[in-house]
């Protein structure tokens, strides 16, 4: 048994069931729909289907990050069982609950002077994210300690890739990052977006897409350009979809077949409510290892 304990955010967006596997915790964010509270809790509160229901009805959200306190509680709770702490944070591309998490270590430095609490800005979002975890669940088992497993974390985690398309642009209109008039044309011919997670942690667009299939298409070949290893790549390889299971399935079906050395198969996860309120539904997101990202 590990002296240490794994931790993150729900924005992770795994199952509940995988992290109580791989015995990672984790700290919910917040998020409401038409100003009724919620806990980003892996759809415990409220299934995302449910959720992207009401979106698609009118439904308005916000989300918050992890406070201070709610941090210093959620690592109190492990310092207390007398073990050192791991955690890595959302990207600080999208968010700033690294900035939180600092200030909640800082605190419980003086109390628990005797005990490590590392924080890390994992510089990924969703699933990637969780592949993040998983990994890092797989190296703890296999009996490496913190120490290494940090400085691992902070040379590697630029490895891991994050490819999304989205092929419904409303909530990318009504929450600003696209203006009303390149979203209405982008409808109109039909533009699905392709998009990736950059060096310094933010979602950034890359190439603008005519039709589902080929954008279905155009992710996976972005695996075969950037995996490790290339089509011979041997890790693992998750996705995250928001309300839109054919589409992730299809490309989980192309995977499958181009990578024959794949570890097990694709696994699929919903997008969760942090990063699903700003996405909406119809977005497909592509993890798995790879070249370091340096733009």
């Amino acid at each position: 048994m590990s002296d240490y304990m794994l931790s993150c955010c729900s924005t992770a967006d795994l199952s509940k069931e995988h992290f109580d596997k791989r015995n990672i915790r984790y700290a919910c964010f917040h998020f409401s729909l038409d100003e009724k509270d919620y806990l980003d809790d892996l759809g415990q509160s409220i299934s995302m289907d449910e959720m992207y229901a009401k979106m698609v009805d009118g439904a308005s959200t916000k989300t918050s990050q992890v406070s201070v306190g709610e941090y210093e509680e959620h690592f109190e709770e492990i310092l207390k069982e007398g073990k050192d702490v791991l955690h890595l944070c959302l990207s600080s591309g999208i968010s700033g609950t690294y900035n939180s998490a600092c200030i909640a270590r800082d605190e419980l430095s003086e109390k628990y002077p005797d005990r490590k609490l590392y924080i890390v800005d994992s510089l990924a979002a969703s699933s990637g994210f969780g592949l993040l975890m998983d990994t890092l669940a797989d190296m703890r088992d296999s009996g490496m300690g913190i120490d290494e497993l940090h400085d691992w974390v902070e040379e590697n985690k630029l490895r891991l890739q994050h490819w999304f398309f989205s092929t419904d642009l409303t909530f990318y209109i009504r929450g600003g990052r696209i203006s009303k008039a390149s979203g209405f044309i982008g409808s109109v011919l039909n533009i699905c977006p392709l998009l990736n997670v950059d060096y310094e942690g933010r979602l950034i667009p890359r190439e603008k897409i005519r039709t589902k299939k080929k954008v279905i298409a155009r992710i996976v070949e972005q695996m075969e350009t950037y995996a490790r290893d290339g089509l011979n790549y041997n890790g693992k390889c998750f996705i995250s979809q928001s309300s839109c299971m054919e589409d992730a399935r299809a490309v989980a079906n192309l995977i499958e077949e181009r990578f024959p050395k794949l570890n097990g198969k694709v696994e699929i996860f919903p997008i969760g409510a942090t990063i699903g309120s700003h996405t909406g539904p119809g977005t497909v997101a592509l993890f798995f290892w790879g070249d370091k990202r340096e733009g």
